[in-house]
C-alpha cells in the first residue's frame, strides 16, 4: 500500500515497511527503493534467493540469515518464500543535500549525527527536535541503527516530511569528510566539559550515542570537543533523544547570540 502526503510544496511518499515473497523483493531492489534489511532463510541456496543476496549486497543492504520460525514471525501474509525486506518508510537524503539546505539559508551547517540509536521512538523524538532546533539534518549509521521506520515517522510528529535523514556506511569517515567543510563535531558524555563552558557556534555536528552506551570510543576519538551536560539527581544519565535535545538548544542559545 501507499500512500502520499503533501507538505507544502514537497511531496512525500509512505510505503509499507516490510517486502514479502521472492520476486516482490527482486523487483523492489532492480526499481531501486531503498531496503534497510533483508531477512533470508538460513541455508536457502536456490537461484532466485542467490539472485536477491546478490542485489542486496550491491546495495550495502543489512543481511540477516535467520531461522523459518523468526521468518514466520515476521511476516505479515504467511507468504514469505523465504525473504522478507525491510523497506524504509521514508527517502533518505544524501549528506550533501543536509550541507546544501544550510548554504541555501545562508548559515553555518547544524548536523545532528546518531551513534547507533536503535530506539525508533528517540529516533523519531530527535528528528522532531532537529527540526524545532533549526538543524539542517540528522545522520545515521547503516549498520545497528534503526531506520525510517513508520514509527519513527510518527514519533518524529511530522519532523521526518521536513528535516533530511542520510545514512552513511561509516560515522567516524563522515564526520573526517566534514571536518573537510569546516565543520567542528561535539559529543556527549559524562565525562566531559560543561557544555556551558564550550564554545558551541558556527559549523557544528552534535554527536548522541545510543541508548545504553553512549557515543562509541572511536567515535569519541574523532570529536573536537566533549560535553557534559550538568546533572543534579540521583542518577547520571538521561534518554538519547533528552540528551540531544538539551544540547540542541544549548547550540541554539549560542548561535542566537553571535
Amino acid at each position: 500500500m501507499e500512500d502520499t502526503q503533501l507538505h507544502g510544496q514537497e511531496t512525500v511518499s509512505v510505503t509499507e515497511t516490510k517486502i514479502e515473497g521472492r520476486n516482490a523483493v527482486l523487483e523492489a531492489f532492480r526499481s531501486g527503493r531503498t531496503i534497510d534489511k533483508l531477512y533470508v532463510l538460513d541455508g536457502c541456496q536456490d537461484g532466485p534467493v542467490r539472485s536477491i543476496v546478490r542485489e542486496a549486497r550491491k546495495h550495502d543492504t543489512i543481511l540477516n540469515f535467520v531461522s523459518k520460525e523468526r521468518l514466520d514471525q515476521l511476516s505479515e501474509t504467511g507468504k514469505h518464500q523465504g525473504v522478507i525486506a525491510q523497506s524504509a518508510a521514508y527517502s533518505y537524503a544524501e549528506v550533501a543535500d543536509i550541507l546544501q539546505i544550510a548554504r541555501d539559508r545562508g548559515e553555518a551547517p547544524f548536523v545532528i549525527l546518531l551513534d547507533n540509536i536503535e530506539d525508533p521512538h528517540n529516533l523519531g523524538a530527535i528528528i522532531r527536535t532537529a527540526n524545532l532546533a533549526g538543524a539542517h539534518g540528522v545522520i545515521i549509521p547503516k549498520r545497528r541503527a534503526v531506520g525510517l521506520t513508520a514509527t519513527v515517522a510518527k514519533a518524529s510528529a511530522g519532523a521526518v516530511n521536513y528535516t533530511p535523514v542520510a545514512k552513511v556506511t561509516n560515522l567516524t569517515n563522515t564526520i573526517e569528510d566534514l571536518k573537510k567543510e569546516g565543520m567542528w563535531f561535539v559529543c556527549a558524555d559524562m565525562g566531559g566539559t560543561q557544555m556551558y563552558d564550550l564554545d558551541l557556534k558556527g559549523s557544528i555536528g552534535l554527536v548522541i550515542g545510543n541508548e545504553g552506551e553512549g557515543v562509541s570510543k572511536l567515535v569519541r576519538e574523532h570529536c573536537d570537543m566533549i560535553a557534559s551536560i550538568p546533572m543534579k539527581g540521583d542518577i547520571n544519565s538521561l534518554n538519547a533523544s533528552v540528551a540531544c535535545g538539551v544540547l540542541a538548544y544549548e547550540i541554539v542559545r549560542q548561535r542566537l547570540k553571535a
